[in-house]
This record gives structure tokens, sequence and C-alpha cells, in this order.
């Protein structure tokens, strides 16, 4: 076996062990694309970018509608060393802009048959766009720089999410970082060529990086299933059952959803051996009623990390155990052999308790151009200076019990984890004190009866306005699933004895 040292020579040893099996499948067309089919397709964008100028280190900032040519278009950055980003056509313009004007991209490569944001796009300062799919652009000869130029330190991709100051944080992993990962997920969830994997989440979503890492390197078959789909409750469920998917990965709140509008049985999924679900806490009451339905045929894992630690930093299987608590969450489990930790007490008379601080080969590279939130963030071990030991500072309370596993009791700031997404709240805050009618803003995040979530904004006014105009202007400005469920105006918001907005009292 070769040395592996980078993520385009670990597709390249999927490909020498799989060639003939199938790499992508689309279960609403029928098309398979197999392994060697990809590759021909990878080296063909990889030229394509080489052409381009992109070069080792440049940032290529990817519309990924989730087509083959799309996925190829990250293996072609892996292959020459180019660190990808995928973006959110969903989102408003404004971020957008917020992130190119971040990771400054050398290129945007556009999957979609449509631009998204032609218009803006077009001004002499934007990036290079790239068509991938004009008719013509994949042909030629080529001739690409060595694979093995790449070092496994070298930063793969950019996963941006939600940023207190309004601005997103771009967290960087290594191309050691993903391998580390996708070798732990293999083995942990036992992926075998003969597994066909959902994804569900959207690509420029962290739980994807669980999706198609894990897929593509254990030679088992990805499912690529777009928005319209997977909004569609029944259908999403045929769909993944055409293609006898093996295992299920979404955020709780899509489980829970398709058990509300009965979308699941205990017939459905009859191919299914793992449901794994992350991102968000499984209201207890609604976990249940799926190990009922699964549990006897199917593991139910519960998983947990963060995004600057690429994607999973711990697993749980759910057992009958764990339904003799009904009211708190179920417990995150032993931490991946990938990780260790330390927790940082809330109180020193409780060194149990406290925020959960990560470190191992798993744990990022830091956030891209953004030198103050990598050093608040990215931190050395307070437990000695002996030597360089840095962890992550996840911001999460946790409980370590007797037995060494991890419960999630909360969070030390505004963040919240909210259909998956991870959100700050003053990103929120800061998209609606940008608007000229707001004085001043406080963002809640309620817990609903059915222990799911809802965003609430609070805001005083100077002008007569509407809630409906205030979301139509802070759409503007934050994506979909960070706007706010309702907005209720008053004429001043509550003040505690410091002066400072009163959120308890919201």
């Amino acid at each position: 076996m070769s040395f592996i040292s980078n993520l385009g020579l670990a597709f390249s040893e999927s490909i020498n062990k799989y060639r003939e099996r199938t790499a992508l499948l689309y279960p609403d067309t029928g098309n398979r694309v197999s392994y060697g089919q990809l590759d021909v397709l990878v080296n063909h964008v990889a030229a394509m970018l080489h052409a381009a100028d992109v070069r080792q280190g440049h940032v290529v900032a990817i519309f990924h509608d989730k087509s083959p040519e799309a996925f190829a278009t990250m293996l072609a950055c892996l292959r020459l060393g180019a660190i990808y980003t995928n973006l959110d056509p969903g989102s408003p313009w404004e971020r957008v802009r917020k992130i190119l004007a971040n990771c400054q991209p050398h290129l945007i490569v556009n999957t979609y048959s449509h631009l998204p944001f032609r218009a803006e796009l077009s001004s002499a300062t934007s990036p290079k766009v790239l068509q991938l799919r004009d008719p013509g652009q994949i042909s030629g000869a080529y001739e690409l720089p060595r694979a093995q130029s790449v070092s496994g330190g070298m930063p793969a991709y950019i996963m941006f999410t939600s940023g207190s100051t309004g601005v997103p944080k771009g967290a960087v992993m290594s191309h050691a970082n993903v391998l580390w990962f996708a070798q732990w997920s293999k083995d942990r969830f036992c992926v075998t060529p003969d597994d066909v994997l959902t994804n569900i989440n959207p690509i420029y979503f962290d739980n994807s990086v669980f999706d198609f890492y894990t897929a593509i390197f254990s030679g088992a078959t990805l499912v690529p299933l777009r928005e319209d789909q997977v909004k569609e409750p029944k259908r999403l469920i045929r769909l993944v059952e055409e293609a006898h998917c093996t295992i299920w990965f979404s955020v709780p709140s899509l489980l829970v959803y398709l058990l509300t509008t009965r979308a699941i049985s205990s017939t459905s999924l009859p191919s299914i051996r793992k449901l794994i679900f992350g991102g968000e806490g499984f209201p207890k009451p609604k976990l249940k009623l799926l190990f009922d339905m699964f549990g006897d045929r199917a593991d139910l894992e519960n998983v947990y990390g963060p995004t600057e630690c690429t994607c999973i930093c711990s697993a749980k299987t759910i057992l009958e155990a764990d339904f003799v608590d009904m009211k708190n969450l179920a417990s995150l489990g032993l931490l991946a052999q990938n990780f260790r930790c330390e927790i940082l007490p809330v109180d020193v008379t409780d060194d149990s308790f406290g925020e959960l601080l990560l470190f191992g080969p798993q744990v990022g590279l830091g956030y891209f151009g953004d030198v103050e939130r990598t050093s608040q963030a990215f931190v050395q071990n307070p437990k000695h200076s002996q030597y360089r030991d840095i962890g992550y500072r996840t911001g999460d309370l946790v409980q370590r019990d007797e037995f060494s596993a991890l419960h999630f009791k909360g969070r030390m700031d505004f963040q919240i984890k909210h259909m998956g997404y991870r959100i700050e709240l003053e990103e929120i805050e800061a998209a609606f004190n940008t608007l000229s009618v707001v004085t001043e803003c406080a963002v809640i995040h309620r817990n609903m009866a059915d222990g799911m979530g809802q965003i609430v904004a609070v805001v005083a006014t100077a002008l007569a306005t509407t809630e409906q105009e205030l979301l139509k202007e802070a759409a503007k400005i934050v994506p979909p699933y960070m706007l706010p469920k309702r907005v209720v105006i008053l004429d001043s918001l509550p003040k505690n004895q410091n002066g400072k907005i009163d959120r308890k009292a919201l």
C-alpha cells in the first residue's frame, strides 16, 4: 500500500481499488457515475483549474449543485493543493459578499445552469467565474503537477459558519484533518464498499463532510439529494428507498419533521442499517418514537462535533437504557480515539462540568484571514506550558459522568443550534441593527413544547414599521435558516442593573 499524505492521493487509492463501483447515484434519473468515470472528470476539471492559473494555496469558491461536475471540482482542488469553499446560493448577496471578501478566491466555479448573483459578480473587481456546465469546457490535453507535492498539513477546505460580529467565520481544515476523520468514520460505522450513504445535508454545511469523505474513501456509493427533494418528505423517503441507502445522516430536526408529517413508519427505509444524526439536540420523546420504529433493525447514532474539529468527535449508539431519563438529551458518549479533552470548570469546586476544550489531529488550522478570532478559540492547554499543545475552545458546556461519557448542558455564549445550523444570535442582531428604523435589537431562542426551538427578534424602532417589513429587509442580509420566525416590536427593550439589554426578561 502506498503512503497517503493528502486527500488527492487518498482519492487515487480509492480509484485503484473501486474503479468499476458506483461512486455517485442519482435515484431520480437513475444516473450512476463510477469511480473510474469520476476520476476522468476530476482530472479534466483539474486541468481547467490549472489552466485558469489555480495553484497551491489558492482559494476556489464553488456554487455546488451536487452534480458530478461539482463533486469533481472539490476533488480537483484537492488534487492541485488548492483550497475549496462551497457557497450557499440561497444566502443573500450581502452574506456571500462578506465570505468572498474574507477568503479572496482566485476563481469562482459555478456548476448551476444559471450563475447565482450574476449581476453582482459582473463587476470588474469580482473574481473570475468559470462556468463548468458550458459546452466544450471539459476537454483537451492536460499535464498536472505531482499530487505528492501537496503536504498533509496544507488547507483542504474552508467551511464558513455564523460569526458573532456579523461576519461569517471561515474554519480551515487540513488534508491531514480530513484523512484522520475519514479513517475514524469508516471504522466507527463499519462502512464498506457495499454501503450506500445519503447526502441529504447541504454541501456548504458541515455535516456534508461526513457524507462525502466517508463514502468516497470507503468505496461506497453517495446519493446526492437536492434541496427541493429534501423539502418534500414523502418524495425524500421514496428516493432514499429507491437508492437502497444503508446509512442516513441528517440533523435531528429533519427526522422530527418526517415523524411529525408521518412520512416515515416502521416499514420505511428497509435497507437502512445506521440512522446517524447530529448538529443539534434530539428531543427525547421524538427520539423514543424513532427508536421504537427502527431500533430492532438499525443502529441509531447520536454524533457530536464542532466544524472546527472536522465534523464529528464523538458518537453514541442509542440504547433502550437511554430512555430511562426522558428529560435530558441523550449522552454524547465517549470521545473518538482522535481526540482528548480538558474541561474548563465554570465552578472550581466541580472539575467535571465546564467548557469543552478539544485536542487532537482533527482540530483544524483556525479561521481563514482572522488571526484575532483564531487566537481566541484555538488556545494553549492551560494545564501546562512545556510544549505547544493547541486545543479548540468549543463554547459548549458539558458534564462528564462517572463513566467518562460527556453530556451536553448548554452554551457559554449566544450561539445556538437551529435546524442543525450553528448560529450566532449576535450575527442576526447585527443584521437588524444595520436597518435605519431599528434603534436596538435583541434576538432570543425560545424552546417550544415539541422540544424544538424558535428564533425571535425583539426590536425597538425609531419610525413606524411592521414585522413583515423588518423581516423583508433582514432577509437581504442573513440566510433563510437564520431569519427569525417572529419579530416583536417594542417602544424600548428592558434593561438590567448594568444598563444592558435584559435577555432573561425578554
